[in-house]
């Protein structure tokens, strides 16, 4: 849905957003979301390699297994 909004939706998201906060704000709401936007990446990262190493972990005896037989 968002990669419909295009530069002049950006810009005037910037001004509208610019209008209502006011221009001292504006550097502590980026700070913010920067940071919440950085900790919900490092989240998912932790999640998906979380994953990836139970996926491994299952596979391991089942190719232990194999080998045994052949």
């Amino acid at each position: 849905m968002l990669s419909n909004i295009g530069i002049p939706g950006l810009i005037l998201m910037l001004v509208i957003a610019l209008i209502i906060f006011g221009p001292s704000k504006l550097p502590e709401i980026g700070r913010a979301f920067g940071r919440t936007l950085s900790e919900f990446k490092g989240a998912t990262k932790g999640l998906v390699s979380d994953s990836d190493h139970e996926e491994e972990k299952e596979k391991k005896p089942a190719l232990a297994a194999v080998k045994k037989e052949g």
